[in-house]
């Protein structure tokens, strides 16, 4: 028989059915996996023998849902992806830093990613992610090992795009890998999806709208529905894409998601990672109703704010999506691999672009950050502390010197929480982090291995650019060195 656990918080966001609710002293009791009571303290009648975790001063939410990561690259991205961006390419990093990167990266250096980012993910609140990487057998088992839930998506692509000379970016076909990649994910979700106690889920994942040619989309969006399972791809995520779709097929990449069955009713359960450049962009600027499209197919967005707004670029904007009734989730997709920040820049850019302080709230992020992630999912087990959901548990400190004073506990969370204020972990009821330690895990070690592997990818660099650059031409450091 599984053992009750039951933690006694000064602050618990429970829901109500409906929405998330702020509880004064409440209580979250859990058996096995499975939480099965949430409450005010007061209305709880505690069953015999049943343990019960003290937390005064301790804020107990859901965790967190990562909807869009790259987690076998995204750690190398540090120091090398900030303050470029070629006005030719609309800013995107697509077409020169991130096949530069990847092409100077070896399987050591993945390896150190995916081991890396697992902890990192834990240690900032995600519980649940969506991984679209390399080495799906390698990342899955460190991911179950270390207790942390993935859907993983093998990714798959007819083509690629590269630029010969910074300028332009052309494409390179292959129907056939693109075919073969999906049978190899196909095959992969048939063997694992559900293993480690149903920690691990299977996505599909064609890679890019504009990489993927529409015999192999379709073939995807059957396969999904087949196997019931979610399908996520990138779209509207630059400029360059947006003119490159419009070309070939006289459609906004929505649109023509919408036209060959990937959006609508009797599409798969879709999420559109990005979508940050609808037709009503202003780095667009056309008529059109993208957003409405979005809304009327029931489709989920996975939102990764700062990836973009790195280079200047913001969506336009998160509370009008919202409004048109897309299903916003969170995700963050380059480092660092926080939902807090992915939380924060959500909220803050909302603010911005929309010129409206009472919109874009951190409530909405938050929820987006949560429910928003289990919907796009289709678990309604997830993101939320209520009977019957996955016990996927944080505790948060109330008293750190960035969440005091308290009074508002989601928006402490989201403006001002920092990551060492999550205090314990708990992942389908396993403790997989308290007080900032994780079994098994030596961070410093990770950090070290990751170190070594960016050094390697450093010089790697001029093998993998197209003007075989060094790394200081491709990305210039910010301070001069001392004595130059």
């Amino acid at each position: 028989m599984a053992t009750t656990t039951a933690i006694h918080a000064s602050h618990v966001i429970g829901f109500d059915g409906t929405e998330h609710r702020h509880i004064e002293d409440g209580v979250v009791a859990y058996e096995g996996d499975t939480i099965t009571w949430v409450g005010p303290y007061s209305e709880w009648t505690p069953p015999e023998g049943i343990s019960v975790v003290e937390a005064p001063g301790r804020l107990l939410t859901p965790g967190l849902i990562n909807l869009h990561a790259h987690i076998g690259g995204s750690p190398l991205d540090k120091s090398f992806i900030e303050d470029v961006g070629r006005r030719q390419f609309g800013m995107s990093g697509l077409f020169e830093m991130l096949p530069a990167r990847s092409g100077a990266q070896d399987d050591d250096g993945t390896r150190a990613c995916l081991d890396f980012s697992s902890a990192e993910l834990i240690m900032s609140g995600t519980t649940t992610v969506f991984s679209m990487d390399p080495m799906p057998e390698y990342n899955m088992e460190r991911a179950a090992e270390i207790g942390l839930r993935m859907y993983v998506g093998p990714t798959f692509r007819s083509g690629r795009w590269y630029t010969p000379d910074g300028r332009q970016v052309l494409y390179d076909w292959d129907e056939q890998a693109g075919i073969d990649g999906l049978a190899r994910a196909i095959e992969f979700i048939e063997r694992n999806d559900g293993a480690h106690g149903g920690l691990i889920r299977g996505m599909l994942c064609p890679m890019q709208i504009d990489t993927c040619t529409e015999d192999l989309f379709r073939r995807a969006c059957d396969a999904a529905r087949d196997l019931d399972v979610p399908i996520q791809t990138h779209a509207s995520q630059s400029v360059v894409e947006f003119r490159e779709m419009e070309r070939r097929n006289g459609r906004t990449p929505i649109e023509w998601l919408l036209d060959i069955g990937f959006l609508g009713p009797r599409g798969p359960k879709a999420i559109v990672g990005h979508a940050i450049f609808p037709n009503s962009h202003s780095w667009i600027n056309q008529l059109g109703n993208d957003i409405e499209i979005l809304g009327d197919a029931g489709a989920t967005v996975a939102h990764a704010p700062w990836v973009f707004a790195r280079r200047g670029i913001a969506l336009e904007s998160f509370a009008d999506y919202l409004d048109a009734g897309v299903n916003m989730a969170i995700g963050t997709d380059t480092a660092p691999q926080t939902m807090l920040e992915a939380m924060r820049w959500a909220a803050v850019l909302g603010k911005v672009t929309g010129r409206d302080a009472e919109r874009s709230t951190a409530a909405q992020v938050f929820s987006a950050a949560t429910l928003g992630g289990a919907i796009g999912l289709g678990r309604d087990d997830l993101g939320r502390l209520a009977p019957g959901a996955k016990a996927d548990l944080l505790l948060w400190d109330t008293g750190s010197p960035w969440m005091t004073p308290f009074r508002d506990p989601i928006k402490n969370l989201v403006y001002s929480a920092r990551e060492e204020d999550l205090k314990k972990v708990v992942i389908n009821g396993r403790t997989v982090m308290d007080e900032r330690n994780i079994p098994g895990v030596d961070i410093r070690q990770l950090s070290a291995t990751l170190h070594a592997s960016g050094e390697r990818l450093w010089d790697r660099i001029p093998q993998a650019d197209w003007g075989e650059r060094d790394v200081d031409e491709l990305s210039p450091v910010s301070l001069p060195r001392w004595g130059e």
